[in-house]
């Protein structure tokens, strides 16, 4: 194991070994134990008890925050001429067809979020090989294959994020900088945790919340109690 440095150490040492801690707390406390001198994100780690492997225990949804990421959201919409005007003027970052998908068939991929129209998807569907690893494949689902590209832009500008469980049955979220006061990390992290409370998969038996961390970047994982999370109450 690396050793830790002496800022790390203080942080390992404000953290109570084995302790769980309400959602409030964790969010307060992280930004005690965190001594980066940059703004860090703040991530929440949510174990489930589900087989992502199964269709029908895939969990995947999205959460609008109510104090947004804190994060500067580069976007591009890839649509027709009769579409770029609405997507520039709710400040998408790119805006284009055929030029990006070279690009991005290229290996280009320096963006954020990909917003996408029904009638383009024919040429975008064309670059999952590159999009699908990177998790930015546009998805109905997620609501960045719609023709309402104005609102879509907008939407995750704002501070709509989009999650999946991972092989591992693992979702991770950014609900944050440290810069935040408490209360606002506490009201984006209990956002996501609703959200998720609400898509269990019927299929999935057992414990649902298995663990739940929040944590900065270069910080140590804060336990959070998942007893009271079956109502998202915490």
């Amino acid at each position: 194991m690396a050793k830790l440095t002496k800022n790390q150490k203080k942080a390992h040492a404000k953290l109570e070994a084995g302790k769980t801690y309400s959602l409030l707390d964790a969010a307060a406390l992280v930004k005690e134990i965190t001594t980066t001198k940059f703004d860090a994100s703040v991530d929440i780690d949510i174990a489930l008890g589900v087989d992502p492997r199964k269709a029908n225990q895939m969990v995947r949804g999205i959460a609008t925050l109510p104090h947004g990421t804190g994060k500067t959201v580069r976007v591009l919409v890839l649509c027709n001429p009769d579409k770029e005007e609405e997507a520039k003027a709710a400040g998408a970052d790119f805006v284009g067809l055929d030029e990006y998908v070279a690009k991005i068939e290229g290996g280009w991929t320096d963006v954020d979020i990909i917003i996408t129209t029904p009638a383009c998807m024919a040429k975008v569907g064309k670059l999952g090989r590159v999009l699908g690893p990177r998790n930015l494949m546009p998805n109905p689902k997620s609501g960045t294959v719609t023709n309402e590209v104005g609102k879509a832009v907008t939407d995750v500008k704002g501070g709509k994020i989009d999650f999946k469980v991972d092989k591992s049955g693992i979702i991770h979220a950014s609900v944050g900088k440290v810069s935040f006061p408490a209360e606002k990390i506490y009201e984006n992290a209990l956002e996501v945790i609703q959200v998720i409370s609400k898509l269990k998969p019927s299929a999935a038996k057992g414990t649902y919340f298995k663990s739940i961390h929040v944590s900065s970047t270069m910080s140590p994982g804060i336990a959070i109690e998942t007893k009271s999370v079956a109502g998202a109450k915490i």
